[in-house]
């Protein structure tokens, strides 16, 4: 890293979306991963839709919980 960068040319909110919605990469236990494709073939989904069904389901019952 230099010790200062020159920010006198910069543009501030150049790259800013209003209402961008943003994906985040979630990685799997490889081990986990093969047991949710096993469990997404049989019901003929994708795997993210299993995940996503399986993590609101976990949410559910933290809110439940608290």
């Amino acid at each position: 890293m230099k010790r200062e960068y020159n920010f006198s040319k910069a543009v501030r909110g150049k790259f800013y979306r209003k209402g961008a919605e943003l994906s985040l990469p979630i990685y799997l236990d490889a081990k986990l991963q093969t047991q949710l494709e096993r469990i997404a073939r049989k019901k003929g989904r994708e795997i993210g839709d299993v995940v996503n069904q399986m993590v609101k389901k976990g949410v559910d019952l933290l809110e439940e919980l608290t």
